[in-house]
């Protein structure tokens, strides 16, 4: 008898302790329990190092996309340094010729301005392969009829040599215009990337492809999170 208000103390005392306990879990040991997202493009070990846990982790230097000066539809320069801080997500467009993926992708934009139009960390920016012809006064116009609004949705122009440079060498998306039968023809991958606040590349995802544009969903909410984590963690 004596032993049996012992055993409920027990139980007690265990019932008040798993919380605490899956709690301690969450906050420390569940930090990154979350799958980060890949880093694309060449990389670099330094030789600097970071500490885990005591022990030394050589530190890591993925591409960053250099900074190019463009112009927007409002006529104004914009250069990607004025991104920074924020999470991007960038395609690719044309206003001359079959336009059948544009149109596909814009109202991809659209779908995720609805979701995410008020997240001041995350903005949305297309660069137009044919830089000849979209020049600012007719992305003015266009910018109207697809509701894109510079600031939020900055559609991207400027000289031929730095936008296929921009594009090839640096987001790797392959680009280029031909002509056919008279008439322009543009070979590019249909692309979004995401780009984090340091201008890195963390993942390609098709603009025709629903389920692509779902990841792509997903992914933008893990790595604002993973951005948020950062500025709290002063990184």
């Amino acid at each position: 008898m004596k032993l049996f208000p012992i055993k409920k103390i027990l139980i007690l005392v265990t019932i008040l302790a798993v919380p605490g306990f899956l709690y301690y879990l969450l906050q420390d040991k569940g930090k990154n329990r979350y799958k980060p997202l890949p880093f694309f493009g060449p990389k670099v070990v330094a030789n600097t190092f970071h500490s885990v846990r005591g022990k030394e982790i050589p530190d890591t230097i993925y591409h960053q996309v250099q900074n190019y000066q463009l112009q927007n539809q409002a006529g104004d320069s914009i250069s990607l340094d004025a991104y920074k801080g924020k999470v991007v997500i960038l395609s690719l467009f044309h206003t001359a010729g079959n336009t059948y993926g544009v149109d596909f992708t814009n109202k991809a934009v659209k779908a995720y301005l609805a979701n995410y139009g008020d997240n001041e960390i995350l903005r949305f920016v297309s660069i137009s392969i044919d830089p000849t012809n979209d020049r600012p006064a007719l992305l003015k116009d266009y910018a109207q009829t697809i509701g894109a609004k510079a600031g939020k949705w900055d559609l991207l122009t400027g000289d031929s040599t730095q936008v296929f440079d921009l594009l090839n060498k640096q987001l790797f998306v392959d680009a280029h215009k031909v002509m056919e039968n008279g008439k322009p023809k543009f070979i590019y991958s249909n692309m979004f990337v995401l780009l984090d606040t340091q201008r890195r590349i963390r993942g390609y995802y098709e603009a025709t492809n629903q389920l692509a544009l779902s990841k792509l969903d997903d992914e933008i909410r893990v790595l604002i999170t993973e951005e948020l984590r950062n500025m709290k963690d002063g990184r």
